[in-house]
């Protein structure tokens, strides 16, 4: 399916949409991907959402997809994003921590490998779509969000989510996969409307 008026969405009060899906699947959310896949409810890029009517979304969850815009396309993307929630509606993020990226090259000097940064600096770079054009701590994300609108900027557990069991980046540890005693190398934010 390509790109649908809001008119062919499901009329859910409560409606939760996953921004830049790929290829993970979380049941009860509309999802939406620049790349087509089985799953994938609607087929566009996530800049801008012209079909989502505005103050009508509960949930944006977007893991590790702004990232994908420049430093200069990062606040226009968070307005239209913002524009679509409800009033109290939550923007949940997930973007690669620049922070413990930093750390993490600090402390081992690794570049690339499965002990590395660079898929979390430049992206895993296997299609077009998959290019990081931005960074982000925790200050400097929560400073963009407020000047878009939104408040109450907290962090997020993966674990307490009703998304839990997808393993996507907001997951993602090094060493890789080791969710004991690697070291979270996503930053999870919440913003409400």
């Amino acid at each position: 399916m390509t790109a649908s008026p809001a008119s062919q969405l499901p009329a859910d009060r409560n409606l939760r949409i996953h921004l830049g899906c790929g290829d993970k699947y979380i049941p009860g959310f509309v999802h939406v991907d620049a790349i087509a896949a089985p799953h994938v409810d609607i087929v566009a890029p996530v800049e801008t959402l012209p079909y989502f009517t505005s103050n009508s979304v509960e949930l944006i969850y977007a893991s590790h997809v702004l990232e994908h815009f420049g430093r200069h396309e990062v606040e226009n993307v968070l307005k239209d994003w913002y524009r679509v929630l409800k009033p109290s509606g939550i923007l949940r993020l997930a973007v690669p921590d620049f922070q413990a990226c930093a750390r993490r090259y600090l402390e081992s000097g690794e570049i690339a490998g499965d002990g590395g940064i660079l898929g979390l600096i430049c992206g895993g770079q296997n299609n077009q779509y998959d290019f990081h054009k931005m960074i982000f701590d925790r200050p400097f994300l929560e400073s963009v969000l407020r000047r878009v609108g939104f408040t109450d900027c907290r962090a997020w557990d993966w674990r307490t989510t009703e998304h839990h069991a997808i393993d996507d980046y907001s997951q993602a540890y090094l060493p890789h996969m080791d969710k004991t005693h690697g070291q979270l190398m996503s930053l999870n934010i919440e913003a409400i409307k």
